[in-house]
Parts: C-alpha cells; sequence; structure tokens
C-alpha cells in the first residue's frame, strides 16, 4: 500500500474543499479562511474584472437550514449600507446545491493581530469609536450582531475599520424585506431561520457576549448585549497600553457590567463618553469631584497656561531689573 505524503493529503483536502463555480460568472483564486458554516474564498468577478470574496456553506445541505442561515446573513448585510460594514454584491447557488454570496474583499488585517501596530491610547479609541458607530448604524435599524470580538474586525490599509461575520445576528422589530433574484425565500423570523436560537442555547464567543447571552436568555438579548461585546473589545485594545486612565477603565467598566441596566443604554452612549473622554471633557461613568475637574481643566489647557505662566515669570524679572 502506497502511503500519501502530508502536502499530497493537503492538496487532497483543498481539491475537495475548492468550490465548483463553473456556470457562476466567478473564478476560484485559493482560499482566505473557514467559519463554522462554511469557508470563505478569494474569486475573480469575471463580469467586472475584479476579485471578491466568495463565501458559501461547507457541505451539500439536504435540509435547507444552513442555506437559509447564510442567505440570511447576506440579506440582512445588504441592507446596512454603512462604511464600516462590508457590502454584499451578489448571491447564488453553486452547481451541487450550495448557496454563497459574494462581498467586497476586505484588505487588511483583524484586530486582535493589528492592535499593537496602533499607537497609543487616543489612536486606539478612534478605532474604536470607528467600530462603534458601524454597530450603531447597525442598531438603528433593528440589527443586533451578537458576536461582536477583535477576531471579527477587520482593519485596512488606510485605517479603515470593517465590522464582519454577521451570521449570528439577530433582528430586532422589522423583517428584512425578500430581495429579487434570490435562490429561495428567507425565513420571516429568525426562530424559522435556525432552531439555535432556541432559549437555552449558546450563541456567541466567551469573553465577549454578556451573560444574558452566555446564559442562552434569547429573548433578553438586545442592543446592551452588544454594548458588553463593545465594553469588552475596549478592554482588548487597552490590555497592553499600560496607560488607561481612571475614566477610560469606567467606561470599559460600565460597558461591561453584569447586569445590562447597569450598562449603557445604548452604543451611542458608550461612544459619546469615549468621544468626551478624548477631547477632555467629563464622561457619565466616572463621576468628577471638584478637585479632579480642575486638574482635568489644567491638562486640557496646559498649553495656555504655561503660556501665562511664563509672561508673568518674565514681567516678574523684568520688573526686578528695573528696580535696580
Amino acid at each position: 500500500m502506497k502511503w500519501l505524503s502530508d502536502q499530497a493529503l493537503d492538496r487532497l483536502r483543498a481539491a475537495v474543499d475548492a468550490p465548483d463555480l463553473s456556470g457562476t460568472g466567478y473564478v476560484l483564486l485559493d482560499k482566505l479562511g473557514a467559519g463554522g458554516m462554511g469557508g470563505v474564498f478569494r474569486v475573480k468577478d469575471t463580469a467586472l474584472g475584479r476579485q471578491v470574496a466568495l463565501k458559501m456553506i461547507g457541505i451539500v445541505d439536504s435540509s435547507g437550514e444552513l442555506s437559509a442561515r447564510l442567505l440570511r446573513e447576506a440579506r440582512i448585510i445588504a441592507q446596512l449600507e454603512h462604511p464600516g460594514i462590508v457590502p454584499v454584491h451578489d448571491v447564488g447557488t453553486l452547481p451541487d446545491g450550495r448557496v454563497f454570496y459574494t462581498m467586497k474583499l476586505v484588505q487588511g488585517r483583524r484586530l486582535d493581530q493589528h492592535r499593537d501596530e496602533l499607537g497609543g491610547v487616543p489612536e486606539r479609541l478612534r478605532t474604536f469609536q470607528k467600530i462603534c458607530d458601524a454597530v450603531s448604524f447597525a442598531h438603528a435599524h433593528n440589527v443586533l450582531h451578537r458576536d461582536l470580538k477583535p477576531q471579527n474586525i477587520m482593519v485596512g490599509q488606510f485605517g479603515e475599520v470593517l465590522v464582519m461575520d454577521w451570521g449570528l445576528a439577530k433582528l430586532l422589530d422589522a423583517d428584512i424585506p425578500a430581495q429579487q433574484g434570490a435562490p429561495q425565500q428567507l425565513p420571516r423570523s429568525e426562530e424559522d431561520a435556525s432552531k439555535d436560537t432556541a432559549h437555552g442555547v449558546v450563541l456567541g464567543t466567551p469573553g465577549y457576549m454578556a451573560p444574558e447571552q452566555e446564559r442562552g436568555e434569547v429573548e433578553a438579548v438586545g442592543p446592551r448585549a452588544d454594548v458588553y461585546s463593545l465594553g469588552a473589545v475596549l478592554k482588548f485594545l487597552l490590555d497592553d497600553s499600560g496607560r488607561a486612565s481612571k475614566a477610560l477603565s469606567a467606561i470599559a467598566g460600565k460597558a461591561t457590567a453584569g447586569d445590562a441596566k447597569q450598562r449603557y443604554g445604548s452604543v451611542e452612549e458608550l461612544a459619546n463618553d469615549v468621544a468626551n473622554y478624548l477631547d477632555g471633557l467629563p464622561v457619565s461613568a466616572y463621576p468628577e469631584g471638584p478637585l479632579a475637574r480642575l486638574w482635568r481643566w489644567v491638562v486640557k489647557n496646559r498649553a495656555w497656561i504655561l503660556l501665562v505662566v511664563a509672561y508673568l515669570v518674565m514681567r516678574a524679572v523684568f520688573i526686578l531689573w528695573r528696580r535696580r
């Protein structure tokens, strides 16, 4: 019996894993990664001559459940037209029946890989603000992400930030409308889309999901669950900085409070506190006494204070010299 080498086995796995794109208008280039439902591939759009990312389910789905979930994910993202959310271009079906969708090919690195390349605290907070902006936009359109973490955030070559992987997204009070050209009709509710939304089933990533989410309390998971995850992302950004102030630590602490009622009421409130911190203004998460307010005022206006002090010193020296 002839044994196959590891390299041969890897090539065989890649060949089996590679999607058959015949008749789709796309040409396979390489594989970018794998997720819970399937894989993501770099492909060429032959009609427009550009490279895009193609996401597909990993197995032939006889029940149609995985296909419905993937299509639902694509439909949700397609409704969220925002610079911080990757746009969807197309949906379709492979010759073997597996569903796919294509989206913008993001050039960059995941936040967990890119953090150490960010500068000091201000630059990290500005990156965090961009994340909050995208999530706040989604919330305004009745969509929760439910799996916010550094691995699902991409930072581009020019500082652009994209929130990725909306596979666990939850709709609040609005249905995603039907879209022309979709291979099949999406379920009208999240519970119809997948059985994993039942009470007691945990969806998310440990360390980044809210306690109510970790307990499987589906009905209790709302915008404040994403606030918790963003707070955990903020802590991740500050973990190795060594310069997080008490006010900044209080912001992260309020966002990740165990009791949802003690957190920020919205992502916008969290982002506003971060903006106030960057501008040297008071933050709601950290009540200040008179001395703390005075010190913050001094720090904020230190340039003008130094100029005034320098002028007074020079004036005093001049007066003393005239009297001699």
